[in-house]
């Protein structure tokens, strides 16, 4: 088969030909956007879901739809040890900028870049320097000045408050919102997830047009509710999960038949048994099939043809890659949690059993557990365990 036509796209976070499976939440955004652009009362929005199963792709679709409603939109990528606020600022300031030159009162759109630009230089050194090792070079606007005593009292959570107020009433006169949109949200300080949570309280008892949509690993809901006893009011809670068959057999099929390829019914058996479903495995397994098919319609044989190339390109790039981020002591505690998982199919593990496993004491293999958790590597949903972020993880650490 010719590979320049190949139509699959196993990236981080690109949008696949066929965005299979997801409209259901895409319809529900829609709701979503309408409610609150005519200023009926609407939850924002959390996704959760293991690595690969499309958080970031969904995040920006979701993303893609308040554009065409002409919103004002900003994203921000949460990063450890990271503070919020001048990533915050800047996804507000893009989010302006894409309402300001329709709006009739270029007073008013200063005054709120004023109030933006004083929330942004609130941040402290240490906020500042981060930020700047993290790549962030933005700078506030500068042909406006600080709104004295507007967002700028060092209180995260007011100061959010006040600068959501201002933005929303900006978008709200031209009759649309605000959408700020976070990725790896799981990556937010305890303290900093607790003045987002607030600041979200207050916007919707507003029924200010602005709504946050987080994405994170499965552990999300626990961290915001832990952050604020009433965060599971607030936000609408979506588990992405793997596809199920239908729609995986959609996300090989369609593209395929935009280049006129079909696929044999054992073939979509073999990858659907190969993927489970999780889509990033979809896209990669349906790349390399494609490039080692001789014709169509594709047949089982190109499939386990094409494996071990998957295979391959997955323990580099995709498991590999994480692997090698953990210190030894990590991968001794991964590879117990492998051993463990087996019969369980790598769902979660008591931490005790690790503990039993690798004959040391809980409390010593802390440091190890904390570490993954923090590299994003495992999580804790219930305390006393934990689970991979990564699907077939377990898998791969016993075929090494």
């Amino acid at each position: 088969m010719d590979p320049i036509r190949n139509p699959y796209a196993p990236g981080a976070g690109q949008r696949p030909p066929e965005l299979a499976g997801r409209d259901r939440e895409l319809g529900q955004f829609e709701v979503t956007l309408e409610r609150v652009g005519a200023g009926r009362p609407e939850r924002s929005m959390v996704l959760s879901g293991l690595r690969g199963v499309g958080k970031t792709v969904l995040l920006n679709a979701l993303r893609g739809e308040a554009v065409r409603r002409a919103w004002g939109t900003g994203k921000i990528e949460a990063r450890p040890d990271q503070s919020i606020r001048i990533p915050v600022a800047q996804a507000v300031h893009a989010a302006v900028r894409e309402v300001a030159h329709r709006h009739r009162d270029p007073d008013r759109v200063d005054e709120v870049a004023g109030t933006l630009k004083s929330f942004a230089l609130r941040a402290t050194v240490e906020e500042r320097r981060t930020a700047r090792s993290a790549g962030v070079r933005w700078t506030p606007p500068t042909d406006v000045p600080a709104t004295r005593g507007r967002a700028d009292s060092g209180d995260l959570e007011l100061d959010l408050v006040e600068l959501f107020t201002d933005v929303a009433t900006l978008a709200g006169d031209l009759g649309v919102g605000v959408g700020l949109f976070i990725d790896e949200m799981q990556d937010i300080s305890i303290e900093e997830l607790a003045a987002l949570c607030g600041a979200c309280h207050e916007i919707s008892q507003q029924g200010a047009p602005l709504i946050v949509v987080g994405a994170g690993l499965p552990h999300l809901p626990v961290a915001l509710a832990a952050s604020k006893s009433y965060a599971e009011r607030l936000f609408r809670y979506v588990s992405v999960d793997r596809l199920p068959r239908e729609m995986a057999d959609r996300a090989w099929r369609l593209p395929a038949a935009t280049e006129g390829v079909t696929f044999d019914d054992a073939a979509l058996d073999e990858l659907y048994a190969l993927t489970d479903g999780y889509p990033y495995f979809v896209q990669a397994y349906g790349k390399v099939t494609w490039d080692a098919a001789v014709g169509s319609p594709i047949a089982v044989e190109d499939v386990r043809a094409a494996a071990p190339e998957a295979e391959q390109e997955l323990a580099i790039g995709f498991f590999g890659a994480r692997y090698d981020r953990a210190t030894p002591a990590e991968r001794d505690y991964m590879t117990a949690m492998a051993d463990l998982g087996v019969d369980a199919d790598d769902l979660a593990v008591a931490t005790a059993g690790i503990a039993e496993h690798l004959a040391r004491k809980p409390q010593s293999l802390s440091p190890a557990r904390d570490g993954l958790i923090k590299k994003g590597l495992v999580y804790s949903a219930e305390r006393g365990s934990v689970a991979f972020t990564v699907p077939h993880f377990g898998k791969y650490l016993r075929a090494r």
